[in-house]
Parts: C-alpha cells; sequence; structure tokens
C-alpha cells in the first residue's frame, strides 16, 4: 500500500514524499482512514512505529478545508489539540506538523512549560488551528485567556498512559470540560492497560480500536544484550563498551537526575563528549542539548526517563539501561528509541546484584528470556583495576572538595587539606612570640599545678592526642 491509496491531498502527498515517506507503517495504514472517516479511535502501537503520522495526517486532511491566509485570529481559531505528557514529545510533534503543512496554510504552535510564556501568548493571539500542549501549560494559557477551545473538532491524547502515570489525569478533565461536546477523539498509547480503557469510557464515543502488536512487544529489529557487573563499575564497563563498540551515539538512561549528572561528568573524564538532560535542566539548556545530539556533535546523551518518550533520532545505534527502570514498562520505551521505522539497533542494559528482580519484571513482561552475560575484566566481584581505584579517589576527592566548597563557600588549596597534622610539632605551632607571654609548653598531665592555673590552647592548633598547657 501506498500513501497515495490512503485518500491523502496532493499538498499532504508532496511534503511526506520530500521526507522519504513512500509506504505507510501498520499503524499508519490502519489509523488514517478510520480517522478520516471521523470516528473516535483508541489506538495502540510500538513506539517508533510512526503515531504521529497515524494521526496528524488525517487531522491535517479535515482542516484543510478551513486553510487561508488572512491575517486576521478570527479565522484561525484552534480546530485540532494535541496533548503531549513531555516537552520533549511535545517539540517533536510540532517539529512534524511543521513538515506536514508545509504545503498547507495552517497554523500551528507548541506550547510547554519551562520557557517564557510571552512568545507563546504572541503566537496563540495570532490565531492557530493546530496547537500542540503539555497539560500544564495549556492550562496557563487558559486561565491567562490567551486560547480559546470552543472551536475543538478533533481531540489527540499522545502517550496517554504516561501521561496518567505523571499524574495528569485532572488536568486532563479540567481541559476536557472546556472542549465542544461534539467533537473527534483520538487516544494514542502503548499499552491498553485497565486505566486507558477507563479513560476512553469516559470521554469517547464508541471508538474504533486498533492494536498492531502484542502489547509491551519490543521491537524484532534490537538486540537485546544484558551485562552483570557490580554497581561501582557500572561506569567504567559503560566506558569500555562505548569505545570498544565504535559508538558514535548512543543514549544512556538513569533512574535519578543525580546519577544522570555525575555519569556524565564522570564519561567526560573519560575523554567522552557527553551531556546530561534531566526534568530540572532549564529548557533552553534541554532544547540545545537535544539539537547537538541530534546533528551529531554530541556523542553521548545521559538521560532520565523523562526522554524515553518523545525523542526520535534517526537511525540512533545504540541505547544502555544504565540502571534498570522500576518500571518494565519504562525498559520498553526506552530501548524503542532505537531500531525505529525498520532500522536496526542495539540496547544493552547493565545489571548489578541489586538489580535482579527489576530484570525479571521486564524478563516477565517483554516474554522474552534475557540471560545476562559477563565481560572479561568486569567479572562481579572481582577486583577493580588500580587505574579504577585512581579514578575513584579522584572522583571522591572532587566531591569532598565540592562540599566542603559549599559550605565555606572557599575552596580550601589542595596542599593545606592534604597536610599531615602530626608532622607539625607542638613547638612549632606555639613557638615563642616575643610579646605573647608563653614561657614553657608541656604535654598535659606533667605538670602538678591546679586546673585553674593552666590554660588550654585552642584545639584547632593542637596535634591529636595532645593538650598544652602554658605555665602563668
Amino acid at each position: 500500500m501506498l500513501f497515495s491509496e490512503l485518500g491523502l491531498s496532493p499538498e499532504i502527498l508532496r511534503a511526506i514524499e520530500e521526507q522519504g515517506y513512500s509506504e505507510p507503517t501498520p499503524i499508519q495504514a490502519k489509523a488514517i482512514p478510520l480517522v478520516l472517516s471521523g470516528r473516535d479511535l483508541l489506538a495502540a502501537a510500538q513506539t517508533g512505529t510512526g503515531k504521529t503520522a497515524a494521526f496528524m495526517l488525517p487531522i491535517l486532511e479535515r482542516l484543510k478545508k478551513f486553510a487561508n491566509t488572512s491575517v486576521s485570529p478570527a479565522m484561525h481559531p484552534v480546530r485540532a489539540l494535541v496533548l503531549s505528557p513531555t516537552r520533549e514529545l511535545a517539540d517533536q510533534i510540532g517539529v512534524n506538523v511543521k513538515t506536514y503543512t508545509k504545503y498547507l496554510p495552517l497554523r500551528a504552535t507548541t506550547v510547554f512549560g519551562g520557557m517564557n510564556m510571552d512568545p507563546q501568548t504572541a503566537e496563540l493571539r495570532r490565531g492557530m488551528e493546530v496547537v500542540i500542549a503539555t497539560p500544564g501549560r495549556l492550562l496557563d494559557h487558559i486561565q491567562q485567556k490567551s486560547i480559546q477551545l470552543n472551536k475543538v473538532e478533533v481531540l489527540v491524547l499522545d502517550e496517554a498512559d504516561r501521561m496518567l502515570d505523571m499524574g495528569f489525569i485532572q488536568d486532563i478533565r479540567k481541559i476536557m470540560s472546556m472542549l465542544p461536546k461534539e467533537r473527534q477523539t483520538l487516544l494514542f498509547s502503548a499499552t491498553f492497560a485497565p486505566e486507558i480503557k477507563r479513560l476512553a469510557a469516559d470521554f469517547m464515543k464508541d471508538p474504533q480500536t486498533v492494536e498492531v502488536a502484542r502489547q509491551n512487544a519490543t521491537n524484532e529489529q534490537v538486540e537485546q544484550l544484558v551485562y552483570s557487573v557490580d554497581a561501582g563499575r557500572k561506569r567504567y564497563l559503560l566506558s569500555h563498551l562505548i569505545k570498544s563498540r565504535d559508538m558514535s551515539q548512543v543514549i544512556v538512561f538513569c533512574k535519578t537526575k543525580l546519577s544522570a549528572d555525575q555519569l556524565a561528568r564522570d564519561l567526560k573524564r573519560d575523554g567522552l563528549v557527553a551531556e546530561a538532560i534531566h526534568g530540572d535542566k532549564a529548557q533552553a539548556s534541554r532544547l540545545e542539548i537535544l539539537s547537538a545530539f541530534k546533528e551529531g556533535s554530541l556523542r553521548v546523551l545521559v538521560a532520565t526517563d523523562v526522554a524515553a518518550r518523545g525523542l526520535d533520532i534517526s537511525e540512533l545505534p545504540f541505547v544502555v539501561n544504565y540502571e534498570l527502570p522500576n518500571s518494565p514498562e519504562d525498559y520498553v520505551h526506552r530501548i524503542g528509541r532505537t531500531g525505529r521505522a525498520g532500522a536496526s539497533g542495539v540496547a544493552i542494559s547493565l545489571m548489578s546484584p541489586a538489580e535482579t528482580r527489576q530484570h525479571e519484571a521486564i524478563e516477565k513482561l517483554t516474554r522474552q528470556t534475557l540471560t545476562p552475560q559477563v565481560m572479561a575484566g568486569f567479572e562481579p566481584g572481582s577486583t577493580a583495576p588500580r587505574e579504577e581505584s585512581s579514578h575513584r579517589r579522584e572522583r571522591d576527592r572532587d566531591r569532598d572538595a565540592g562540599r566542603e566548597q559549599s559550605r565555606s563557600g572557599t575552596r580550601t588549596p589542595a596542599r593545606e587539606s592534604q597536610r599531615d597534622p602530626m608532622s607539625v610539632p607542638a613547638s612549632a605551632l606555639m613557638a615563642g612570640k616575643s610579646g605573647e607571654g608563653l614561657k614553657t609548653i608541656k604535654p598535659a598531665g606533667s605538670s602538678r599545678r591546679s586546673r585553674k592555673a593552666q590554660r588550654e590552647v585552642p584545639a584547632l592548633l593542637l596535634p591529636p592526642r595532645y593538650k598544652v598547657e602554658v605555665s602563668r
């Protein structure tokens, strides 16, 4: 089947042909005719199978009759609303929509948090037929009355399962209450979990169901490898794998923001070009890092699960699970960043002895046996090579120095911080300076004078285990 057989207009076909689209993926072949018919749709497919085009191409075909070049905002009301759980996914959808509308006078914009609202407000007030948004930022614009939703004809909930996981259900219900009752609702999800079915029952009218792959199935084009390694040696095994496999580009997933930042710093010490991306990064910084990674100037992208969905890197060859996720569904989405659109890829997981339970949960969900293997020189329980130990000591020393600096606001000179107090004799510390009235220095206990006649020197000036008294 070809895209030309799906009932799309010449303007849309021309735009997608320039992007190399020729034959639709299974989800696109099944979903596009149903969306064109105006029916509500509940669709599930593996990540990386072209879900964005599956709903956006038929939506643009339906909105083509409203396309116009008028400068009046009243001629460009919001007619299609796409809700996304993450900023990265919203931005990716926005990029695709601008590509698809290259030869159509339809306006589209993307709004999400972490950015100044003023430029977004200016865009919305110009009039936009298509708006892609994260729920929280959309509610901010609704509160400021910079957007009206009374003309929306099509609503899309993309990655609906992720939105539920992130606690957006109340925001979604608020937004739903502001939309016209007569509308088309499209819900795309990686799974048909019970919560998704309840959401569909609440907001959809007799939806058609499309499922092109078994739920939580992984892409057959992705080779999955698991290496057993001690947690403290994961960072060295990762560097070894990146260099030995000549990974030109790789996304490395961590569970926490702190571990992502630390790993990025460690990889930089190993001479690798690496940056971390997570929720605490400013949105401008996140977009800059993603742009560098997509352009190829950044070799290693260390990310939390904020980037597991929404990243569309063409022909990304490698993905690494530096830490196994607590939710096995996140494993499916992580490795879905590679092997997209029919390409092949490799997904590597580093498993410490403490992550056995997460490994078993992944095998159970995906119905696969992922046998752990051992890399020579990185066997669990083996002694770390001398260079690893020195690197670890250097890292710990830098970390401790950073903590001390954060407490005092100044950095302690390395020589002073490493000086052994025992190497400085007490006589040198309290050597008689004229005018100080110090006559003799004796160890505590050597004098029979009463305690009232003794004066102790401040402890900071003394070697350990000694007190100094000064005879008056």
